[in-house]
């Protein structure tokens, strides 16, 4: 069966960084548009960051071009995003999506504070 899972999410001050990691399996990934996103509480679940299967164009929420970058290693079958300048308002709960139509699987989550 399909799996992902995220790793790297943790306590931050403000202005720090942190790479969070998807490991995949059970799937073809370099064929698999992969995507994170966030859900802060109270709040819906955003679109952060995505890159392609080929060619690895990326796109970003405006709220985080220029801090955050994703990247993907299709020999290791994950996928990163690298956060800096971290704020406040970036503390939520981060999931990678793979997406192929008509497939979606989703992560199960790691959580990112930035906090002093």
């Amino acid at each position: 069966q399909v799996q992902l899972v995220e790793s790297g999410g943790g306590l931050v001050q403000p202005g720090g960084s942190l790479r969070l990691s998807c490991a995949a399996s059970g799937l073809t990934f370099s064929t698999y548009y992969m995507s994170w996103y966030r859900q802060a509480p109270g709040k819906e679940r955003e679109l952060v960051a995505a890159i392609t299967s080929v060619g690895g164009r990326t796109n970003y929420a405006d709220s985080v071009k220029g801090r955050f970058t994703i990247s993907r290693d299709n020999a290791k079958n994950t996928v990163y995003l690298q956060m800096n300048s971290l704020k406040p308002e970036d503390t939520a709960v981060y999931y990678c999506k793979a997406s192929k139509y008509p497939f979606n699987y989703w992560g199960q989550g790691t959580e990112v504070t930035v906090s002093s």
